[in-house]
Order: structure tokens, then sequence, then C-alpha cells
């Protein structure tokens, strides 16, 4: 909630206060800082990286409830619980002091209660040999604990209220076609108003320090005196797609000296703009600070390569960054290279670095089939649609969202794979449910099941 700058400790925002709050609490109860306290950290998250195993596998069930309401989803829940806890990904990120953990852990559970919320729209339960497991909740309450969920999510990453608007948008349209206008809005209350229940500390403490109202950090991190470096970044949308790329000159900014020679080709169209470029890092790798004019140097070049190639800013790059962040080993909290190009030259140098970056992106690949499998299965059922929307539309506007930034690190997707799971577990659903869901698409030609 503060730096130490020139000696003296300076209350920010510049980062959801939910990872502080988490390794705060972690220090008191072990009595450990630092260092010392790693073996506490990663313990706990662990745990919660578990947790997260059991609530999409969790989800996933409840979406074989939304398709076949007679149908058993043992074996869909054990399959979402095997893929979830054997993920190689996910399970990496508990060794390390970032919020992937608990970001996933919450918008698994926010998706599991919008799931459930669902079933209570249709008038359905979640039962369990027996056991009602909904408790009779009304759908507008499910809705409310969603929508704190993922409040609570977006206490660790700001960006996490996109799950709230896709899931407003589906399920605004769902009601609306049942012409259920009463509760269409009361819902919407609910959900909006348990989000902002959970981020009420946050932005009460952000008027009483700081003078204002801020629900979310601020889009750059920067202090009041920082220069935010606007021109610098629009310059790398314009050709940045590979995370490589990041570590030689993003998060080299004001902290090292930029070299034209890492500086990859395909950001100069002319050798006149790569001879601006070098003569706007010369003054900058001298003191290691970007100056207002120099940003505004790299915000013309920006300018310029947009007009040049529109479609390259707004299209290709973004698609290039989503092609990264998904179809990538995920390899770079391990001790490998990522190099596995030319084959014959990377296998002489190391064959265990290419054996596991290949295995590691031929699994995301699996990990996509299976769910694209999942969900054209659950599509057939008109009772599933509605979750199958609210699923892949997460996925996919979180996805465009994150390829706007410049920085195309593969972590910021790691919180869609409980719907990949859930909806890749939906393939070892069983032939009897297969035959359910071909004799039921048979009877039925709507869309969406009306509420």
């Amino acid at each position: 909630y503060a730096m130490d700058v020139g000696g003296a400790l300076l209350p920010i925002d510049i980062r959801m206060p939910g990872y502080p709050a988490f390794l705060a609490a972690i220090y008191w109860l072990a009595g450990k800082t630092g260092p010392e306290a790693r073996l506490w950290v990663m313990s706990e998250q662990v745990f919660v990286d578990l947790l997260t195993c059991v609530v999409t596998a969790s989800l996933a069930a409840t979406l074989v409830f939304l398709a076949f309401e007679s149908v058993r989803p043992r074996r869909v829940f054990a399959a979402a619980l095997w893929l979830a806890a054997l993920c190689p990904f996910t399970a990496n990120y508990t060794a390390v002091l970032l919020t992937e953990t608990w970001a996933t852990l919450f918008t698994a559970l926010a998706l599991l209660l919008m799931a459930l919320q669902l079933l209570r729209f249709r008038g359905s339960t979640f039962c369990v040999d027996g056991v009602d497991l909904t408790l009779a909740v009304k759908a507008e309450w499910f809705g409310a604990l969603a929508g704190f969920a993922t409040g609570l999510g977006t206490l660790f990453r700001p960006e996490t209220p996109l799950l709230l608007v896709v899931a407003l948008a589906v399920l605004g349209w769902y009601l609306l076609r049942g012409r259920q206008w009463t509760r269409m809005f009361r819902t919407f209350a609910f959900m909006c108003g348990g989000c902002a229940v959970a981020l009420a500390p946050w932005a009460i403490r952000n008027a009483v320090t700081l003078h204002e109202v801020q629900f979310l950090s601020p889009k750059n991190a920067m202090l009041p005196d920082e220069v935010a470096p606007t021109g610098f970044i629009a310059w790398e949308k314009t050709w940045l797609f590979r995370s490589r790329d990041c570590y030689a000159v993003s998060w080299k900014l004001n902290e090292e000296a930029i070299h034209l020679e890492d500086i990859p080709a395909r950001a100069f169209d002319t050798q006149e703009e790569r001879d601006r470029v070098a003569m706007l890092l010369e003054p900058y790798n001298a003191d290691l600070a970007l100056t207002a004019e120099e940003d505004a140097g790299f915000a013309q070049l920006a300018r310029e390569r947009t007009a040049r190639h529109p479609l390259r800013s707004y299209l290709w790059m973004p698609a290039g960054r989503a092609f990264t962040m998904w179809l990538t080993p995920r390899i770079e909290l391990l001790p490998l290279s990522g190099k596995a190009f030319p084959l014959a030259e990377a296998w002489e140098d190391d064959p265990i670095d290419q054996a596991v970056t290949i295995g590691f992106v031929t699994l995301v690949v699996i990990y996509l089939l299976l769910a694209a499998w999942g969900a054209q299965r659950l599509w057939r059922q008109p009772g599933a649609r509605v979750a199958v929307a609210l699923l892949i539309g997460y996925i996919v506007v979180r996805t465009a969202f994150l390829s706007t930034l410049e920085t195309p690190e593969p972590r910021y997707v790691l919180v869609c794979f409980p719907a990949l799971f859930a909806l890749a577990a939906q393939v070892f659903a069983g032939k009897g449910a297969v035959r359910t869901a071909v004799a039921r698409a048979e009877l039925s030609a709507e869309p969406f099941t009306t509420p």
C-alpha cells in the first residue's frame, strides 16, 4: 500500500491490494518475512491451487446437470479434477510471488456460481445422491455471490471484471428472450452489488488516503512524479508480439539500457526509422530515464507506422499477441531456454529442453482441442448453451482485451484454464450422456432454452 520514496513512505494505488494483504497475513501467522516465509507462502498457494481443482470439477459437474438432468456427473467431475490437478502450468505459479493462483481460484468460483444461477433460473437443483447442494438458494443470491467472487478476484487482478461484463451480456440476452425484465434488472443489481461490496474497502481507502475514488489500479502503474510512457507503449504495440521481446525492451524501460541490436527488425520499416529510434535511445541510455520529449518522439513513430499499416497495428499484432499467450510452452519459470527450432540443431544442443518445450506446446493444443470438443457436445443440448456461451465468451473477451496490451505474458490467460478444463471434461461424459444429448437435440430446434 506504500513505497519507500526518498526515505519516506508514500501511499500508492498502483497495485491491487489482494496479494499484499495475503502476504501480510502469512507473514503475521508465520512470524517470518521475505525469503524466510517462502515455504509458508508456497504451501498456502498449493492449497489454493488444489481448492481450485475441486471448484473446477464442480463447475464441470454443474454443466452436466444443465445438459442432462438425469445423468450422474461423477465421471465428468473426476475427469475435470484430474485435468486441473495434473496441469503443470497452473502448478508452476504456486511457487512464485504472483497473483495467478488466487485469481484463478476466484474466477473458477465465480463461474461455478454463475452456472448454479442458471440452474436456479430453470428451476433445477444440484443434487448428488438425493442431497440438494444448492440449499434452495434463490438465483439472484447466486448472482450476488458470483459478483462478490468476481470482486475478490479483482483485488488480485484488475481485469477480472471482464467476467462480470460477459456474464451480464449473456444473462441479459438470455432473460430478455424470456421477456423477464424484472428478473434481468434484479440479477444485474445483485451481481454488480456483490462486486461493489468486495471492492468498497479499497475504494474507501483510496478516497480517504489519496482523495480519489479508485476501485481499480491505474492503467499505467506509475508514481505521481513519473512520466507515463504512453508514446513508447504505442510504438511497441506496432511491432511487439513475442514474450522474449518484453525482456529485451519493455521491462528494461527506466531500469536498464535498451540496445538497438536487441530490437527485432520488424520494429523498423526503413533505415531512416531505425536511425530515429537510435537517436531517441542515445539520451535515454545515458540517464536511464525516459523524458517527455523522448516519449513524444516514440509516439510520433507509432502514429506514422500505424498510418502506413493500420491492419498491422489493429489486427495482426493483437492476433500475434493472442497466439503468443495461448500457444506457448510456458517455460518462463523453468530452467529451460524454450528453443525448439531448427529441430536437428536444438535436439543436438539439448534434447531434454527441446522435448519439454514441444511437449508443453502440444499439451496446450490438447487442452484447447478437448475444450472445443466438449463445448461442441454441450452445445447440442439446449439446456447447457447459455453456460457454454458464458465460458467461451469469457475466454474470447479476455483474450481480446489482453491482446491490446503491449506485453503478451502467457500467465495472463491462466485464469481461463478452469473454463477450459470444465469444457474438456465433457468429452469423458460417457456414451449414455451422448445418446441423451442426441435424442434431446432432435426434439429441440431452439438455440437457447427459454427461461
